[in-house]
């Protein structure tokens, strides 16, 4: 109970450390010897030593320890092992928890050779055979000894050097040398122990045959070299050695030579064999008779009985041969661990099988043969599910993920590209639950609010919107720390969505559309017909585009070149205008808006006072191969002075184009027609017919009354004024500079074109009048040195390039020209003297 629980298991002493307990911390295991000194263990002290340290099922850890380990103590059948651990939720090992555990076994008897195959070495123990000394024989002095082998320890009993027998020679250590190569080497009081780890360099794998014997009898085999065959091979690890020991003053010599198998497992039909030869040669070397004593197998060191074998479908045979045993894949005693094989999820069942074989021969005696055999079968890939269990009234995304053996653990996200660790998730919005089964496996549930920023909204038909999440999820395998990565990518249909609404409406010069954002919309682009319309497309027309985060405002004058014409009566003239919302990324088409009203034909015509007729054409829906540039009136050489796509502007007198005067008692009519030719026709495609009349005699009857009135002055006026000082690239005044443009590199003398516009209000009663005007050296309007340009709205007649003020007509841009002053100023610099202020 508690941190830590310990088993005696013959000649191994197994303490297990509860997985719970030691979750998520790090741990440090020492052994401590007799003195009090606490040994730290690494893989190559373990081996060399007679530990074992491993994971069993699913992350527990197990600490065993060979009876016969360097700093266990052993007296007479009882063999005491006390072990430190530490354990830090850092791995600096700050503020660890200390605990201590010593235990004690009973075991015995011993046999004349005991033979141990752990997971990472192997141990081989031999009894010690002492001659009895002569009667009255007189031993050497010590002195004496030292002198003829210096090597030798000055204890009483001690190895002095192992000789290794390899196939092309042999090789002897000191005891010194061998344990700096890794090697295990220890007395007792009655035994010679030598633990060899498996990575040593005098290992040997050696093919063992199974041994098919001419006859046999109950009680005992006599080997002969000439009545056995070899067959069906097991590989071994062996090591050949003899270990020299002094005992007082004797130099005596035992075979330590230890073989275990490495692989004799097989899978087939969803069953694990596994076979091990009875009869091994090299360590039976000089036998001449063979007798089985006991075969007794078992999992985790637990020995099984018949009846507990069966129970769990285990089959064990022990034949003439070998022995074998059977154990379906699956079985009670094995468990399944994760794999990952290429990034592949996969599961391997694990059994750790346990093999005591007993037996006698007539050089050693008995043997006793233990080995710990952890089997694994091969890689087989494992399904998981991605199951969305999503609560859409409460909007909150779920979804599970699993299951996964115990030994998975989800270490990190990532989201959006952006990879965080586990607590971390929660900022994002994420909720991470781990749920246990009763079996132990476990899976993983991600809860994340729709609204969540890495949640995708997209807008699917009708009221429907689809939300994705899209995470990948990593994982770490424990103990083998191997990762792989789970891609989950949900889609969840709501039905919440709101699309945008318009309203439309027309004045008396624009169509407009305001459109009502709804919560589909935030990547949708306006576009007429083919051409996206962006703030500075606009501009450059002239529209207005307005967005305040709920609505979208579109303003678009009658005149335009994005406006249909679709039917033109005396009455009125049908204009609509068409608004696509396309997908941001796709450009698919989500929306379609229009507005449709009747304008009237008045808005095409100006008649002048002065006798000046300007009048616009319009192109009809439904005459596509139009060219609003070959448009001409009645005198053909009259042709438009301002050209749009579907606009051609007329401006001429009346005297002039063909037109035709009419007089009456009242009015002077005059008519013009604008026509469209197709190219070799006389018969015009396109009429539209126009008239300007003038009253040629008014009489206004007006009734007054003298009164003596004050002299008239002038009121000045109070309101808000908005406007604009821009620099034009060109006499024609079509394109400012745009701000990203400044500053404006310009060559002395060259031209510089400005226009000031009165922005605010658009009231035709306004005139604009400039009064003074100044260039400055700086950005400040009142630093100095100045130069006046304009004064008293004239130019400075003290200029060596005088002002020159353009006149301003009306076009598409411009509304009221007696709100625009255009003037042209040639390129100076400021001086002092002779010295230049500014290049």
């Amino acid at each position: 109970a508690g941190p830590m629980s310990l088993e005696c298991l013959g000649n191994l002493l197994r303490i297990t450390l509860s997985a719970e307990y030691f979750e998520d911390k790090y741990l440090s295991l020492s052994v401590v010897d007799q003195s009090g000194i606490a040994w730290e263990l690494d893989e190559a002290m373990a081996a060399q030593c007679g530990y074992t340290v491993t994971y069993s099922n699913w992350s527990s850890i197990e600490f065993r320890a060979s009876a016969v380990s360097c700093h266990s103590h052993l007296e007479k059948d009882v063999f005491t092992v006390t072990i430190q651990i530490k354990a830090s939720h850092t791995p600096d090992m700050k503020n660890a928890t200390s605990h201590l555990k010593s235990a004690s076994c009973h075991y015995g008897p011993w046999s004349s050779r005991e033979l141990v195959c752990e997971s990472n070495y192997m141990e081989v123990s031999v009894r010690k055979e002492v001659p009895q000394p002569i009667k009255d024989f007189i031993q050497d002095a010590p002195e004496d000894w030292t002198v003829v082998l210096p090597e030798a320890k000055a204890e009483e009993a001690s190895i002095w050097q192992i000789v290794f027998h390899q196939p092309e020679e042999k090789k002897a250590l000191l005891v010194s040398d061998a344990w700096s190569a890794g090697y295990g080497l220890n007395t007792t009081d009655t035994r010679v122990v030598l633990r060899i780890p498996h990575t040593a360099a005098q290992v040997q794998l050696v093919e063992v045959g199974m041994l098919l014997l001419a006859q046999q009898s109950c009680q005992a085999v006599q080997v002969q070299p000439d009545l056995f065959l070899q067959d069906q091979g097991i590989t071994f690890s062996v090591v050949r050695s003899n270990t020299f020991y002094k005992h007082r003053w004797m130099i005596l010599m035992v075979d330590t030579t230890v073989a275990c198998p490495v692989d004799g497992g097989d899978y087939t039909n969803k069953t694990i064999t596994w076979t091990v030869p009875k009869y091994i040669p090299l360590l039976s070397a000089g036998a001449t008779s063979f007798k089985d004593v006991l075969v007794e197998a078992g999992v985790d060191l637990h020995k099984l009985s018949a009846k507990e074998m069966s129970s769990r479908k285990y089959v064990l045979s022990n034949d003439l041969n070998a022995i074998m045993m059977k154990i379906p894949i699956g079985a009670e005693g094995g468990y399944y661990k994760t794999s990952v094989s290429n990034g592949e999820l996969g599961a391997k069942y694990t059994i750790n099988l346990f093999l005591e074989h007993q037996w006698e021969d007539n050089k050693w005696g008995l043997t006793r043969h233990t080995i710990i055999k952890e089997i694994e079968t091969p890689f087989e890939q494992v399904e998981f599910a991605i199951i969305n269990n999503s609560n859409l009234s409460t909007r909150l995304m779920n979804v599970t993920v699993g299951t996964f053996l115990p030994d998975v653990e989800l270490v990190n996200l990532t989201i959006d590209g952006v990879t965080v660790a586990v607590p971390e998730a929660v900022q994002h919005g994420y909720i991470i639950y781990r749920t246990r089964y009763s079996n132990g496996s476990k899976a993983y549930i991600i809860q994340v609010p729709l609204d969540a920023p890495s949640i995708k909204k997209e807008y699917m038909s009708d009221d429907m919107r689809a939300y994705t999440l899209n995470v990948t999820l990593a994982f770490i395998t424990h103990p083998s720390r191997e990762t792989f990565t789970v891609p989950v990518i949900t889609v969840s249909a709501v039905r919440d969505a709101v699309l945008p609404s318009v309203r439309g409406f027309c004045d008396g010069r624009n169509l407009h559309l305001i459109i009502a954002h709804g919560n589909v919309d935030q990547n949708w682009l306006p576009f007429i017909s083919d051409w996206h319309l962006t703030p500075e497309a606009a501009q450059k027309y002239n529209y207005s585009l307005r967005d305040n985060g709920t609505h979208l405002a579109i303003s678009v004058p009658f005149l335009s070149p994005h406006v249909n014409y679709e039917v033109f009566h005396t009455s009125g003239i049908k204009a609509s205008l068409y608004l696509t919302l396309k997908d941001g990324i796709t450009l698919a088409n989500r929306r379609d808006f229009s507005v449709s009203c009747r304008f009237s034909p008045s808005e095409l015509i100006q008649c002048l006072p002065s006798g000046t007729v300007i009048i616009t054409a319009i192109k009809m829906v439904g005459i596509a191969d139009l060219d609003t540039s070959l448009l001409v009136l009645r005198d053909r050489e009259c042709k438009p002075s301002l050209v749009t796509e579907k606009t051609a502007t007329f401006k001429f007198s009346v005297n002039a184009c063909g037109t035709i005067k009419k007089f009456n008692s009242t009015t002077m009519t005059y008519e013009n027609e604008v026509l469209y030719f197709r190219p070799g026709n006389d018969t015009p495609v396109y009429r539209l017919k126009f008239v300007c009349s003038y009253a040629v005699k008014q009489a206004v009857d007006v009734r007054y009354e003298s009164k003596k009135n004050p002299l008239p002055h002038v009121k000045p006026g109070f309101g808000s004024l908005a406007l604009s000082l821009k620099l034009f690239k060109e006499k024609s005044y079509s394109e400012p500079y745009q701000e990203s443009e400044y500053p404006v590199v310009k060559y002395l003398r060259e031209a510089l074109y400005f226009e000031v516009e009165l922005l605010q209000p658009k009231d035709a009663r306004l005139d604009l009048n400039l009064d003074d005007c100044w260039a400055t050296n700086s950005q400040s309007q009142d630093s100095l040195p100045q130069w006046p340009i304009l004064i008293n709205g004239c130019e400075n007649n003290k200029d060596s390039y005088r002002t020159v003020f353009h006149e301003v007509n009306y076009s598409l841009r411009v509304e009221f020209p007696q709100h625009l002053k255009r003037f042209e100023v040639r390129m100076f610099t400021f001086v002092q003297g002779s010295t230049l202020l500014q290049e």
